[in-house]
């Protein structure tokens, strides 16, 4: 049975992903820090009045809202739908006012929340693009993406194009092994939603103490096959220039993972 990507994350996934990314929120955010700072991803110098503004949409743990705000950004919208991953955000972002957490639906929030043409920077990375329910929801999203920032306003995208098929063992993704835990992804391509979905199978192997014993959890939800080409054109369909392009980095983004990163920008004029 699977569950949709919300629910798979909240209910599953929630106690395991800072662990799944490496497990040092910190370390992460400082790596996070440079990557962006290397894609462009700056507060605008000198400052505007009201002060930079940043949106990390699905933020999950924080470490990308960490590093936007080490960044120099005033005010940076954590926005995810996982209640667990905003209360873990708020734990490591004490002491760090800038980091606002807001629980709000990807498909609503730059709407609900920002002005329009007055987001500095909107980020949205870890694949968090293939979990909306429909790529129709994709191609608003950009929209909302592109009416939310200000002229020269950066955005970075990264997601996976699953549309060619893996087979046989290549379906099978190791995620991270540790002496008390192993995580494996299984993809699946049923035919029943054609080339639209993927099954992604989460397999978490943790181990107890004192008999040593391996139990297994094991949950599947569906994501969106997105074809790297078909984002190309909904972000500029939606009027963002595509600056640069690259195979993803970050945790996941190994050789064969099918990740993508784009860098975006709004005209000035």
């Amino acid at each position: 049975m699977t569950t949709a990507a919300a629910d798979h994350y909240d209910g599953f996934l929630a106690e395991h992903y800072t662990w799944m990314l490496g497990g040092d929120v910190d370390a992460l955010a400082s790596a996070q820090r440079t990557q962006l700072s290397d894609w462009g991803v700056v507060p605008a110098v000198p400052e505007p009045p009201a002060g930079s503004l940043a949106v990390d949409l699905g933020c999950g743990p924080g470490h990308t809202s960490l590093a936007l705000s080490g960044l120099g950004y005033d005010l940076v919208l954590a926005v995810d739908l996982s209640q667990s991953l905003l209360d873990e955000l708020s734990a490591h972002a004490v002491g760090v006012p800038a980091i606002r957490p807001v629980r709000s639906d990807l498909r609503t929030a730059l709407r609900d929340l920002v002005r329009p043409g007055s987001a500095d920077a909107v980020v949205c990375l870890g694949d968090t693009l293939t979990h909306l329910p429909t790529r129709g929801d994709v191609a608003a999203l950009l929209n909302d993406i592109a009416d939310a920032l200000a002229p020269d306003g950066t955005a970075v995208l990264s997601y996976r194009d699953l549309t060619v098929p893996l087979t046989g063992t290549n379906r099978f993704l190791p995620v991270r092994a540790a002496e008390d835990r192993i995580m494996t992804c299984f993809l699946e391509y049923p035919d029943d939603y054609d080339d639209y979905t993927v099954v992604v199978h989460d397999l978490i192997h943790t181990r107890s103490a004192p008999d040593g014993a391996w139990t297994l959890h094991a949950r599947s939800y569906r994501k969106l096959r997105l074809a790297h080409a078909w984002v190309l054109e909904q972000c500029r369909t939606a009027g963002l220039d595509v600056v640069r392009e690259e195979p993803g980095s970050g945790p996941g983004s190994g050789s064969g993972s099918g990740m993508r990163t784009v860098v975006l920008r709004r005209p000035a004029a």
